[in-house]
């Protein structure tokens, strides 16, 4: 294979000039299965970027004839492992003041994320590590084991106040490898012994593994719990969102959550203009049904290189609707593939986005979502006792 010619340059993706050089090859042909991202292109910070090609010995044939393949298009591209390292941070707990979310700290126990969405805004964190925002993100993963003690050092400080930890603001805490570390689980378990409320969004049906933790909390007015629906097309999971619990488990944890006493919630997000977003009533409605109390939405954004990498996924997977799908969220987004404004940039403007609004609000009136003002209650915070502690005199 050969880097695309200088006079046949890929799409011109708006703040980022021309699209890297693409191989000869389908780009459908280079998807890694279980995987979302296409490439593992240079991040915006690398000085260089490189371009597979072929070296002219043979390579190509001689992987054809260890796979008795016929032609080197058909080739299966080799399966991608997941490697874990560990995070050494000092610190578990992120402070943020947006505008734009409910929340003013969070947890991540993971750095990267294997579901592999495609369209993940937090793709462009991993290359403050020095790692790509494409399949390295979904593939090289950092996890914290301390993140159980760090946070229980954090929560024990006299100066700490409380308010309500939100977790799967960035990654999801319960992505595939957490099964066996159970990094999240530890720190459900610091959480509630200092009665502290919180908040999940998560993409994945484990989050019912912890319900011997999340039922007592929410029966106490500690935590809700929202799952991300972003289809419920299994096929288009599949290769969107490729090791997230498929769209039917998602539904089942919601009404698992719900019967266990827990105020669950849907989030239907991202919403994706002629991709996804005719299905918005329809998640909102098997949601509702399986018992979720709650809904919200958000609109697909595309800041740094999710632009590239989700313009090439298009164009693998839905080439037909490519150009498209880019013009519409143009459209909502004042021109440009994304907008960073405060209090644009989770809905974005213009008729589209209103009438994705609209919908949103006449369908939870009609399905009675969203009808009470249901919010955790901050005050029950309380350190528990550690030996050596000074008892009280009163």
């Amino acid at each position: 294979m050969k880097p695309r010619s200088p006079s046949s340059p890929g799409p011109d993706i708006e703040g980022f000039g021309p699209a890297p050089a693409e191989p000869d090859a389908p780009l459908a042909a280079r998807a890694r299965k279980g995987r979302g991202a296409i490439g593992n292109p240079a991040s915006r910070y690398d000085s260089q970027t490189t371009v597979a090609v072929d070296d002219g010995w043979g390579s190509a044939d001689d992987r054809d004839a260890a796979t008795a393949n016929p032609h080197p298009d058909d080739v299966d591209p080799p399966r991608l492992a997941t490697t874990l390292t560990r995070d050494a941070s000092r610190t578990i707990i992120a402070r943020n003041t947006s505008p734009d979310v409910p929340f003013d700290r969070s947890i991540n126990p993971y750095r990267g994320c294997e579901h592999g969405c495609i369209y993940c805004f937090a793709r462009p964190s991993h290359a403050y590590l020095g790692l790509s925002p494409g399949l390295d993100f979904e593939t090289r993963l950092l996890f914290k084991p301390d993140a159980a003690a760090l946070l229980r050092q954090e929560l024990a400080k006299k100066s700490y106040r409380c308010n309500v930890m939100a977790m799967g603001t960035n990654t999801d805490p319960y992505q595939p490898v957490e099964r066996e570390l159970k990094i999240t689980r530890s720190i459900l378990e610091v959480l509630a012994a200092f009665n502290h409320p919180f908040t999940i969004v998560t993409k994945s049906a484990l989050v019912t593994r912890d319900l011997d933790i999340i039922a007592p909390m929410a029966a106490r007015r500690l935590c809700k719990i929202f799952v991300s629906v972003t289809t419920l097309d299994r096929e288009l999971a599949r290769t969107m969102e490729p090791r997230a619990s498929t769209p039917a488990r998602r539904i089942a944890a919601i009404k698992a959550l719900a019967e266990a006493g827990v105020h669950a919630g849907v989030m239907a997000a991202p919403m994706i203009p002629a991709l996804n977003d005719a299905e918005l009533e329809t998640i909102l409605e098997a949601a509702q049904a399986a018992g979720a109390a709650s809904a919200g939405f958000v609109m697909l954004r595309l800041p740094y290189e999710i632009k590239d990498l989700f313009t090439e996924w298009l164009q693998a997977h839905a080439p037909l609707k490519a150009k498209h799908v880019l013009a519409l969220i143009r459209d909502m987004r004042g021109g440009k593939l994304n907008s960073a404004e405060f209090g644009e940039r989770m809905r974005g403007n213009g008729p589209y986005a209103e009438l994705i609004a609209k919908r949103f609000r006449i369908a939870c009136a009609r399905l009675g979502l969203n009808k009470n003002d249901w919010s955790v209650d901050i005050t029950q915070f309380k350190p528990p006792a550690r030996s050596g502690d000074q008892l009280r005199l009163l």
